[in-house]
Order: structure tokens, then C-alpha cells, then sequence
């Protein structure tokens, strides 16, 4: 059967439904959530089941929309699931009895006519396949030519295929494991055999028929509209009636009222551990009845497909939301290091600016440099003096000016280390106050700087003071003040500008105001006394906007530290591509759903 689904009559055509399914199966391949929101678990797993269903049921479906239907045998631990198959086929197939659990190893039971559509991997493709055949003991062994598959009947990664001729051509029964068994390998496989079905007969017991796991599944079976039938089991003489009209009850609150219920008595078993055939006969003539129905079975496989299709549209709009919530988390994390690392910065700047570095050890060597203590205790008596005083630069024996310099660096350097570990103090308490920074960051602490971070920060320093160094050079290349700066000095003239970049007087009180003032003021007076009043004010501005960018580029590079345990986030990128995803889906579900045209004209142009 040819069909065309998911094409529409648009601007442009639509991708084929194995072109987007296999777009779609990518994308959700490639989703990372790394951050556990509370959303995100939840968002792995659909992303999980979806790419597990595409691959098990929905692709093969589409491109065999005429292959046998595969019904799963399902339900509760105990609720005789393998008595049922083997009642089913009239001979002993699948192991049953009290050792939990039975069904270790999943068996596909299939009329010998179909077996070219399940030897390959054309459905389930996950699971390696394993012939099994029908002895005359009635218990199926694994055939010799399995194919160097592990013949160990416990190995779960196997689905062995038996064929029976007791089994109806068009359907095959496949023997689930326990939906609430205690092995998690065994759950898992339940619910992945169970996505891949295209009828689901749920088996369960006339005093666990309520129990919550398997009506868990049982509603999203409803969910994706997928055929159910229910088998009560054991049932007590006399209870099928009340029992009955309670589990209808049930089924219709849930959505699944035109779900057939079949009774099964409580019966003793034979020797072989078989049920009496006429307590399974219904079942077995309700399979038969769709079996041979050629229409009837493509309406049920279009139908559980189109709710596959329309489920998996809705598991990747949870996988679109939650990459949305991640991409507000990561952003709100990546504000909080940016805040405390701009703020950092800025307190840094605010310190050259305000004469804070022009305390202590820094005022102490210009003092030692330009002169001696007495030149700055005499500008108490008044600032104008200042200007007879500059002469005494060019006459006087300073000490080196790299006394200067590294006391520069030092202070700067104290003020950069003091303001970035304040910045990855606040940075870390914000992400743990934050779930999402909170599973970043575990059980490291960021708060504190890595140990190379102090020397950086004094190659940073170093790097500026070479540059004011070439800034100088480079200002004096006219001949005419090379003699006024050999007499004071490349590196001078550097200190003197570094004086005016930390020099105002905000911050400081009494006597410090008057010297920190008063030494801007001699390295104001010595620069322009070199070169001009306009030139000072342009290298002073690019000093400063020097040392800001080294700064922050200083701080950005630690700020990575945070930055790069959120990684290159692509969460809007993938949000949105998942929400278009399951647009489109929504839309190849309405198209599978549309009846097929019969019009053979119409499907050759298919």
C-alpha cells in the first residue's frame, strides 16, 4: 500500500514522514539538559522513549503500513501473561511459574508466513533475533542457527521468533515482560515492547485489576489511541458479573469504554500448566476476526500509528520546554557571574580613580622618587609653591623609578585579587542559592581564586606598565623633547603618568588629601612640562582605558570559570527547533489519520 502521508497542499511540501521522523529522531538525540531543573528528568526520559519509538514502531510502521499487526501481551507480575500466550498458541511456548521473573527473554509467536517481516530489524531494531522452534515436548528451543547470538534464554537483548501455525497470519503475539517486575532491566523492556505495539492485550487478575502501575500504562495507551484489550484473569465463580461492571467502569473514566474485556475463570491448569482451550476461545477468535480482516487491520495500524505520531509530538513539546526552562536557567546563572564580575570591575576602577592606590607604600616611593618628605610637607603651606618646585625633578638624584612601579603593582594587584575573589565568593553563594547553579556546582568550591590567579594579575599590571612605557616613548619621538625626557627619564615620566591616572582626591581625608593632591599635581606639571597640556590629558585617558580593558579581560577570564560549567548553551536554538518539530508532527498525525484514496490514478501519482 502506497501512501503519501504528511504531504498538504501548502507553500511547500512538507518532509516525507521518514525524512522528519528521522530530522526529528536527530534533534532529540542531540538535546542536552544538563541542568536538573525539576522539569528535566521527566524531559530526558521523553526524549528517550521518543527516539527508542521511532526507531521500534513508528518508522517501521510508516514504511510497512501493510505488515502483520504485533500484539504485546502485558500486564502486573503473576497475572499470567505466559499462561494466556501458551493457552493462546494450544501447546506450552513461553515459561510460566512461581520463580519471578518468568519472562526473561521476550518470544515473538508468529504464523511461519510472516516471519520475513520480524527476522529482520525492520521493528524493534535494538534487539538481536534468536530462532526458536516448537519440539514435540511443546517447549521452544533456540534453533542452531541463531546467528552467533548468546543462547543463554536469560540474555534480555533477544527476541526470539517462533514460528506457529497456530497462530493467525496477519498478527503476532509477543510475550511481554512484568510492566512492575524487579528487575529494572525487565521494566524497561515491558514498556519499550509496549510502545512498539500495535494492539496491547493487558492481562491482570481479578484482585489486582485497580493496581496503579499498570493503569499507568494503560493511560497512555488511551493517550496514544492504540487498540487495548483486557483479559481478566482468575476471576471466582460468581464475581465475574460485579467485577466486570467495575472494571468497565474504570476503563470508560480513563477513556478506553470500547476496550473489550475478556473473562477468564478461575480454572485449575493440566499437567502441562495449560489453561482449558474454551477459556481463552474468545480471545482467540477476536485475534483471528482482525486477523483476517485485510481493511480492518490497516484502519488499527493507522490508527495506533496516528496516536504514536500525535504522542510523540507530545513528548517532544515537554523536551521543548524543558530546553526552553534551561536556556532561562543557564541565562539567569550567566546574569548573576556577569553582575558580580561587572561589579568587581568597576570597584577595581573606582579604586584608581579615587587616590585609594595613593596611599601607603605607593605615595611613600614617589615621595623617595621626586624627592624627599620635606617637598610635600611644604605644600600645607599652599599648592601654588608647586610650580617653582618642578625645576628640583631635573637637578635633584630621584631614586629609581621602578621603586615606583612595583609599589604600583603591588597595590593594584592587592585591590584586583581582594575585588575578584569577592566577585567568585558572591557568584557561588547566587548558584547555590539556585537549584539549577546548585547541580553545577556539586560539592567544588568556586569561591576561591585558582592559584595562578595572583601572578596573572601581576602580568596583567606589568603588561599595562609596559605599555605606558611605549605610550611615553612613542610621544616623544619629536627631537625637541628628548632632552627634557632623558632628563627625567622614559620610566619617570611612565611613573609620573600613572600618579595622574590614580589621582583624585575623593576618598581621602586630612593631611592625605593635601600629599595624594599634591603628587598629582607634580606629575600633572611634569608631563606637560614635556608635552603639553593636551597631550597629557590624551595619555591619561588612554592609560585609564588601558588598564580598564585588561581589567575586566582579567575578570572575564575568571568569570569562565562559571560560564563554562553552563557550556555552549543551545537551548533556544533547540527549544525552537523542537517546538517546529512538533508542530510539524501534529500535522503528519492529522495526515496519517486521513482515510487512504482509493483511487489507483490518485496512488500511482503517490
Amino acid at each position: 500500500m502506497k501512501t503519501n502521508v504528511g504531504t498538504s497542499a501548502g507553500d511547500s511540501a512538507p518532509d516525507p514522514p521518514t525524512v522528519l521522523l528521522k530530522r526529528g529522531q536527530d534533534a532529540l538525540t542531540k538535546i542536552a539538559l544538563p541542568l536538573n531543573l525539576p522539569a528535566s528528568v521527566e524531559a530526558r526520559t521523553a526524549a528517550q522513549a521518543a527516539v527508542a519509538q521511532i526507531d521500534d514502531y513508528i518508522l517501521p510502521r510508516y514504511q510497512s503500513l501493510d505488515a502483520p499487526l504485533l500484539a504485546v501481551v502485558g500486564g502486573s507480575t503473576g497475572a499470567g501473561k505466559s499462561t494466556l500466550v501458551n493457552a493462546l498458541a494450544g501447546h506450552p511456548v513461553t515459561r510460566s511459574g512461581a520463580i519471578r521473573p518468568t519472562t526473561r527473554q521476550p518470544i515473538l509467536l508468529h504464523h511461519p508466513e510472516d516471519r520475513r517481516w520480524f527476522a529482520d530489524q525492520r521493528v524493534l531494531p535494538n534487539l538481536s533475533r534468536v530462532t526458536g522452534v516448537v519440539v514435540e515436548s511443546g517447549t521452544p528451543e533456540k534453533a542452531a542457527d541463531h546467528a552467533g547470538v548468546d543462547p543463554d534464554a536469560s540474555a534480555i537483548g533477544s527476541l526470539v521468533l517462533v514460528g506457529d501455525e497456530q497462530i493467525p497470519q496477519g498478527v503476532a503475539l509477543l510475550d511481554a515482560p512484568d510492566v512492575d517486575s524487579i528487575s529494572d532491566d525487565n521494566r524497561q523492556l515491558a514498556g519499550q515492547l509496549l510502545a512498539a505495539a500495535d494492539l496491547w492485550l493487558f492481562v491482570t487478575t481479578a484482585n489486582r485489576y485497580a493496581d496503579a502501575v499498570p493503569w499507568k500504562l494503560l493511560l497512555d495507551a488511551a493517550s496514544r489511541d492504540i487498540l487495548v484489550a483486557v483479559v481478566l484473569d482468575r476471576v471466582p465463580q460468581g464475581a465475574a458479573e460485579e467485577i466486570t461492571e467495575d472494571l468497565t467502569r474504570m476503563l470508560q473514566q480513563q477513556g478506553l469504554g470500547d476496550a473489550p474485556i475478556f473473562v477468564i475463570p478461575e480454572t485449575p491448569l493440566d499437567n502441562l500448566g495449560m489453561l482449558p482451550r474454551e477459556t481463552v476461545q474468545p480471545i482467540k477468535e477476536w485475534l483471528t476476526s482482525i486477523a483476517q480482516d485485510a481493511a480492518g487491520r490497516a484502519d488499527i495500524a493507522r490508527r495506533t500509528l496516528t496516536g504514536a505520531v500525535k504522542g510523540l509530538a507530545d513528548k517532544v513539546t515537554i523536551v521543548a520546554e524543558a530546553a526552553e526552562n534551561q536556556q532561562k536557567a543557564a541565562n539567569r546563572l550567566a546574569t548573576d557571574a556577569e553582575t558580580a564580575y561587572q561589579d568587581a570591575v568597576e570597584r577595581i576602577l573606582e579604586s584608581t580613580k579615587d587616590g585609594t592606590l595613593l596611599r601607603g607604600e605607593v605615595l611613600a616611593r614617589w615621595q623617595d622618587f621626586v624627592g624627599t618628605g620635606e617637598f610635600f610637607r611644604s605644600l600645607e603651606s599652599g599648592i601654588g609653591r608647586l610650580r617653582d618646585r618642578v625645576g628640583s625633578f631635573f637637578t635633584g638624584k630621584p631614586t629609581p623609578a621602578v621603586t615606583v612601579e612595583t609599589a604600583i603593582e603591588t597595590g593594584l594587584q592587592a585591590v584586583i585579587i581582594d575585588q575578584a575573589a569577592k566577585a567568585a565568593e558572591q557568584t557561588d553563594q547566587r548558584w547555590r542559592d539556585d537549584p539549577a547553579g546548585r547541580s553545577l556546582l556539586h560539592t567544588t568550591d568556586m569561591s576561591r581564586l585558582p592559584s595562578n590567579f595572583s601572578d596573572r594579575a601581576a602580568s596583567e599590571i606589568r603588561a599595562w606598565q609596559g605599555d605606558l612605557l611605549t605610550m611615553i616613548q612613542k610621544e616623544g619621538a619629536n627631537k625637541r623633547f628628548t632632552a627634557r625626557m632623558l632628563s627625567f627619564g622614559v620610566n619617570g615620566l611612565a611613573v609620573a603618568l600613572m600618579i595622574v591616572v590614580f589621582a583624585t582626591t575623593a576618598g581621602l581625608t586630612g593631611l592625605e588629601i593635601g600629599i595624594a593632591g599634591g603628587s598629582a599635581v607634580v606629575g600633572q606639571k611634569v608631563l606637560e612640562a614635556v608635552f603639553g597640556e593636551d597631550a597629557v590629558r590624551r595619555l591619561a585617558a588612554r592609560a585609564r582605558k588601558d588598564l580598564h580593558t585588561r581589567c575586566a579581560t582579567l575578570l572575564d577570564e575568571e568569570k569562565r570559570r562559571f560560564l563554562e560549567l553552563l557550556g555552549e548553551s543551545s537551548s533556544a536554538n533547540q527549544a525552537q527547533t523542537l517546538h517546529k518539530l512538533a508542530a510539524e508532527l501534529k500535522e503528519l498525525a492529522l495526515a496519517t489519520g486521513q482515510p487512504v484514496n482509493s483511487n489507483p490514478a490518485t496512488e500511482e501519482q503517490q
